[in-house]
């Protein structure tokens, strides 16, 4: 590793923020692991990228969504089974405004 980008103190903050808490050898384990990621993307900045197309897909794929189809799904009766808090045919749920 070339250059630390990512500081110790900067793993706290960020930890903090999460609420995390790590001990010191955890603090400097991704202190580490986060510098080296960043390393590695200065290394693929540096490829020459210049002739080459962006793409959203590696090979060239067709649509992959399926068509519309109108199937046979379950009752009402059926679906308002697996709760208790029915109401004239719904689901009865909490007020929420």
């Amino acid at each position: 590793m070339t250059e630390k980008i990512i500081t110790k103190k900067e793993v706290e903050y960020v930890a903090k923020l999460a609420k995390l808490e790590f001990n010191e050898e955890e603090k400097e384990e991704f202190t580490y692991q986060l510098n080296s990621i960043l390393d590695y993307f200065k290394k693929l900045n540096e490829i020459n990228t210049e002739k080459i197309e962006p793409t959203a897909y590696v090979i060239s794929m067709p649509n992959l969504l399926n068509k519309d189809e109108v199937k046979p799904s379950l009752s009402q009766k059926e679906v308002l089974s697996n709760t208790k808090y029915v109401q004239k045919g719904y689901f009865k749920v909490p007020k929420i405004i």
